[in-house]
């Protein structure tokens, strides 16, 4: 099946909760879309059924949405939504090369850092794409749970890009009465703000396990905060990038919402539960937890001071017991608020 091919067509690669959710509202937009998903299950589901009970039960589809398991097909698109986990971006970037016009634009939704060199979706893109095609790149970020953008309820997001036009492009073809879409041109910045709030929701899931109060929570996300700015300055990214909704919005929203997966893993980290048991039985990856390692990495690489985001990274891959990182974020040498 097909969703129509061409430049007033449009396509979504990944069938995950929030590519099922993008093309969804694509479709419900008026648009013709048709949604690449790797598995086959979820392919013949949402064409016979008009559901995803995989990535996105109690969501009834739009008629209108098409799925495919043919990625060149859906690469035929005038604009591609890009929605699959940080760490295979690469393999399947390089699938769809052959298969891309050269005036594609591409929406980033993906968000995390890739671990092996430590690249940001951007980064790979532009290490892969022509010239220019990268240049049309646009990241699509901000507070919008996968499952509340399938139900129509209200929701804002940010599309970066550094062409105005591909930004614009984007803002056009989502906007409506349920979604509002700004554009902005700090691409890197927007991304460092969908990757870091993960591991800070990792971090508030981690202080609500451990039953340690709102005040902590406020704690962490503010500190959190600082610390997604100091690294984004190191990148030269915009400071005032991260009071928008890519950054203080999209965090709130993953540190405190009930349906956040990261905060979810954290809360279970700080019940006592390890990681191993958690990971084994989730559908859909929490991308703080290989985006710890990632930001652990960057940061001593950046010199930039994360010392949340350090404790993340060592409660999830050193095994560090969670009241032990409670205890020396707590303990650190005292100084001024903002340096």
């Amino acid at each position: 099946m097909s969703g129509g091919t061409g430049k007033n067509a449009f396509s979504v690669v990944g069938g995950g909760a929030w590519g099922t959710a993008i093309a969804n509202h694509l479709a419900a937009n008026g648009k013709s879309v048709q949604l690449w998903a790797y598995e086959k299950e979820v392919v013949a589901e949402i064409n016979s059924a008009h559901t995803n009970t995989i990535f996105l039960p109690g969501i009834s589809l739009d008629e209108r949405l098409k799925a495919t398991g043919d990625l060149a097909a859906a690469c035929s698109a005038g604009m591609i939504f890009f929605v699959v986990p940080s760490h295979v971006m690469e393999g399947i970037i390089n699938k769809m090369i052959p298969s891309l016009g050269k005036d594609t634009i591409i929406v980033s939704a993906t968000k995390g850092i890739e671990t092996k060199n430590l690249r940001l979706p951007s980064e790979i893109f532009d290490a892969l794409l022509p010239p220019e095609m990268a240049k049309n790149l646009v990241c699509f970020s901000g507070p919008s749970f996968a499952k509340e953008v399938g139900l129509g309820l209200p929701t804002a997001i940010t599309a970066a890009s550094r062409s105005q036009a591909s930004a614009a492009a984007v803002q056009d073809a989502m906007s409506n009465s349920k979604m509002r879409i700004y554009t902005h041109d700090d691409l890197i910045g927007v991304e460092l703000g969908g990757a870091v709030k993960n591991v800070v929701a990792v971090a508030a899931g981690i202080s609500d396990g451990l039953k340690l109060g709102h005040n902590a929570r406020a704690a962490i996300i503010t500190r959190g905060l600082a610390e997604m700015t100091r690294l984004g300055k190191a990148y030269g990214a915009r400071a005032d990038t991260f009071s928008g909704l890519s950054g203080i919005g999209d965090l709130i929203l993953t540190a405190t919402g009930d349906l956040s997966r990261n905060r979810t893993v954290g809360i279970r980290l700080g019940g006592g539960e390890t990681l191993s048991q958690i990971t084994d039985g989730m559908k859909s990856v929490a991308e703080g937890i290989l985006t710890s390692k990632a930001i652990f990495e960057l940061a001593l690489k950046k010199g930039a001071d994360m010392p949340v985001c350090r404790e993340v990274y060592l409660v999830c891959h050193e095994g560090k017991a969670p009241k032990e990182a409670v205890a020396d974020l707590m303990g650190r040498k005292l100084k001024g608020e903002f340096y």
